[in-house]
């Protein structure tokens, strides 16, 4: 196996991995009830910011960088912060699963966005299994049962804004930026954004309240380094489809915590969804 297909390899298994871990962080960011999204995106990042932070701490480098990346970084920081906004809003107010599937369309738009800004070439096989993924997460969205309203909008911005700065992951990793400080500088980034909105807005919580935003932050955490590292070993359109398998999670989740069974349509797009990621795979490695 040559070094090429191996980073492949790595990259699926890091994006089913934060796939994983970002299904999870939904789950307990619903579970910690009705709190402002803001105040739950601080949370979220706060414990990101402590881990990241003490990485790079053990690290020769500590929390040096190439300042000429400081643009990249800081579109990064601020469409990432848009990301999680718009789909904690969109996970308050929609079915779980609903709000997880259009957050989803972060790696259609990621594929967009490296395609002019990496200039990076999509084969047609590639293309053709993101537009039949993202036809399989429509028949679990069911556009006609989701009425295109505020929440719904948000969770499509918070689909684009990770889907761009997804692209600026990618950027950052081909320009030698460490995948620890870019986890750093976005949390950092988002909690120093919305400190204060969190305090002229600050919603007493109770301890199942912590509990749950600790175990969102700590989902979204390795997430992040998930994500992170799985778009630096591969580009958008040869891993972006895997993504998708967040829904299988969700779903599952879903079933056991908020006993949200899923219909007949939602099973036909996990089936679709399944089958091209499996199909994305051995095409990949065939090549």
């Amino acid at each position: 196996m040559d070094l090429r297909l191996n980073n492949k390899t790595k990259g699926i298994l890091c994006i089913i991995t934060s796939a994983f871990c970002f299904a999870c962080m939904n789950t307990f960011v619903r579970m910690a009830g009705d709190l402002p999204s803001i105040q739950k995106s601080f949370f979220r990042n706060f414990v990101a910011v402590i881990f990241a932070a003490a990485m790079l701490m053990r690290t020769e480098e500590k929390f040096r960088f190439d300042k000429k990346n400081l643009p990249y970084l800081l579109i990064r920081a601020f469409f990432g912060t848009v990301g999680i906004l718009g789909n904690f809003y969109a996970i308050d107010r929609l079915v779980l699963a609903d709000a997880s599937m259009l957050n989803k369309l972060s790696p259609f738009f990621a594929i967009i966005f490296s395609y002019f800004i990496l200039k990076e070439k999509v084969s047609l096989i590639q293309a053709a299994a993101v537009v039949i993924a993202f036809i399989g997460a429509l028949f679990i969205i069911k556009p006609t049962g989701v009425t295109f309203n505020t929440a719904s909008l948000a969770g499509v911005m918070g689909g684009m804004g990770a889907g761009i700065a997804y692209t600026m992951v990618r950027v950052l990793s081909k320009r030698g930026e460490r995948g620890a400080f870019i986890v750093f500088f976005f949390s950092a980034f988002s909690c120093i954004t919305t400190l204060p909105f969190l305090i002229f807005d600050f919603h007493p919580m109770q301890w199942w309240q912590i509990l749950s935003l600790l175990g969102a932050g700590l989902a979204a955490t390795g997430g992040q380094f998930a994500i992170t590292a799985a778009y630096s070993f591969a580009p958008a359109k040869e891993i972006s489809v895997f993504d998708y398998t967040q829904i299988i999670f969700v779903a599952l989740l879903g079933f056991t915590f908020f006993a949200e069974i899923p219909d007949a349509y939602s099973i036909l797009g996990y089936f679709i969804i399944t089958l091209v990621s499996v199909g994305m795979f051995f095409v990949n490695k065939k090549s």
